[in-house]
């Protein structure tokens, strides 16, 4: 677009002979566009940000053009602010993301039906899964993708002694390996020609797919390869495989608070302050305001500062993974127990014991059986909604899981019944 620009700009000067006969642009049209790309760069952020990896022909293929319009601008921005890199090219933008906190697990795969976070043996699944199609031609079925997953497994002492194993006559484990399935679907790695899922998981058919290179090799988000690490922990490994070296001056380490400081306020719902480093606190309390103006004007989340943190809000609702309230019943019972969690923190009751948070869902769920999903009185199933309930509010920045119970934390008076006073806001 500059050579064609340069171009239209040479071909004017050589018409007119001066630059006196350009046209102008008027203010008011001048004002438009810097509007029109201020917008433009601010949905292909945020859809960067929702989905790292966008493809030319998935379902953003009109934020993936956005992307390709403004590739370099967003490339400076990311990599001078979040410290992230962007690659672009015509089939695909991959936005390689690392968490400030690699220790944090809050913001899991999930069930594309359920919601509910993928487990363990979902993962190795996953991991099985892409090394299976690494070897691949062009396309392959989910019997044929099945079969080869068994046979890794079986050929791998490691996995075994992990105890994971995979067995395709267990319609659980072939619910697993569906889900799989349905997130390479959804990542635009697997695109179904033919059959569906359904049918194998029932196994009364199967399913055909083709599979896109250059998305599955954009999959790995790594800054060394995983072959490399020699440390066997699994904390060890990802803080090898994320490090991310600055040099020992005051600019580098000022790059790294930076970085670490916009990660937590573009990723997380909410920034305490008592859970900042030192260092990070000063920083933020010198910058403050630079960088949430650079975040709203580059993304359009508006900041809510608090006594307590710092919050990005999300007025258009389209960059939300996890929004409360939401409709079904885990959103409704996500919210009640919000509401119960934040009178408690009103009352000065700092932490809730898990066994009256369990009674209070139980009480919960005799309250709306008749309105919520039929499985919520089924054995077992308070202890899981429970618990389900306490990992979405963890994820929503709005409770800790400590020792002997749970902590609500501010922002939770939000969603307080009635009204708060001044001292008792987040």
């Amino acid at each position: 677009m500059t050579t064609v620009g340069h171009q239209r700009e040479a071909t004017k000067k050589s018409l007119s002979g001066n630059d006196a006969a350009r046209p102008q642009v008027s203010p008011r049209l001048a004002e438009h566009l810097e509007q029109e790309t201020r917008w433009q760069r601010q949905r292909a952020l945020r859809a960067l940000l929702q989905h790292p990896l966008l493809t030319a022909d998935g379902p953003f293929a009109t934020e993936f053009g956005l992307v390709r319009r403004h590739a370099e601008w967003l490339r400076d921005w990311l990599a001078h602010y979040p410290g992230w890199t962007l690659t672009v090219d015509s089939e695909l933008a991959r936005l390689r993301k690392t968490p400030a906190d690699s220790s944090e697990g809050d913001r899991p795969a999930r069930d594309t039906k359920t919601g509910v976070p993928f487990s363990r043996r979902r993962y190795v699944l996953l991991c099985l899964a892409l090394a299976v199609l690494e070897q691949e031609d062009r396309q392959t079925t989910l019997g044929q993708l099945a079969n080869r997953v068994v046979a890794l497994c079986a050929a791998d002492d490691a996995i075994a002694a992990a105890g994971v194993g995979f067995d395709l006559n267990s319609l659980d484990q072939r619910r697993d390996l569906v889900q799989v399935v349905r997130v390479l679907l959804e990542m635009r790695i697997l695109r179904r020609l033919n059959g569906d899922e359904e049918q194998f998981l029932s196994q009364r058919g199967d399913a055909l797919y083709n599979i896109s290179r250059p998305a599955l090799a954009a999959m790995l988000s790594v800054k060394r390869g995983p072959s490399t690490i020699a440390e066997l922990a699994l904390a060890d490994r990802v803080a090898a495989i994320t490090e991310e070296p600055a040099p020992d001056t005051d600019e580098g380490r000022n790059r790294k608070l930076r970085s670490s400081l916009m990660r937590k306020l573009l990723d997380d719902p909410v920034v305490y302050y008592d859970s900042l480093q030192p260092a990070e606190f000063d920083y933020l309390n010198s910058q403050r305001g630079r960088l949430l103006q650079q975040i709203e004007d580059a993304t359009g989340l508006v900041p809510e500062v608090r006594r307590e943190g710092i919050a990005m809000l999300d007025i258009r609702g389209d960059m939300t993974d996890l929004g409360l309230p939401e409709e079904g019943t885990d959103g409704h019972l996500t919210l009640l127990v919000a509401q119960f969690l934040a009178d408690q923190l009103r009352r000065n009751r700092p932490t809730v014991g898990e066994a009256a948070l369990t009674q209070h869902v139980a009480g919960l769920v005799e309250e709306h059986k008749a309105h919520w999903r039929r499985d919520v009185t089924q054995a077992g199933a308070v202890e899981s909604l429970t618990r389900q309930t306490v990992e979405r509010l963890e994820s929503l920045g709005l409770v800790r899981r400590i020792s002997g119970g749970i902590r609500p934390l501010w922002a939770i008076a939000r969603y307080a019944l009635g009204e708060c006073a001044d001292n008792e806001a987040p």
